[in-house]
């Protein structure tokens, strides 16, 4: 391939859109980054609250009745606040629930809550 001395080589890729300008560049949305260790930790007491939401009904996954244990709205409350929340949440369960609520405050200390995208 020849070319001439003086032009540099340049590679140029075609939008699917034919409407942009040559020159003009195209911001894409700029997503929040998470700390993977905190992901981990988050997603480990998360299936920790499935299994001993298991064994506190001791029924199938089907049978539980619909709980939605929030980790970021507990760490928005105080640590009675969040004890009282829990044992609202668990007022159907026949079963002492102490360890469950001491388990799963004991696993959200130091936890950072995840900000989510911001609505405008």
């Amino acid at each position: 391939m020849a070319s001439e001395p003086n032009t540099q080589s340049r590679v140029m890729f075609q939008s699917v859109d034919k409407t942009d300008e040559p020159g003009r560049r195209k911001f894409g949305k700029l997503t929040v980054k998470y700390n993977r260790k905190d992901l981990q930790r988050r997603l480990d007491i998360e299936e920790w609250i499935d299994e001993q939401l298991h064994l506190l009904f001791d029924c199938e996954e089907e049978d539980i009745p619909e709980l939605e244990i929030d980790i970021d709205e507990l760490l928005e409350l105080t640590d009675e606040g969040q004890r009282t929340r829990l044992q609202e949440l668990l007022q159907e369960c026949g079963k002492p629930k102490e360890d469950f609520i001491n388990g799963l405050l004991y696993r959200i200390k130091g936890l950072r809550k995840l900000s989510g995208p911001s609505k405008k």
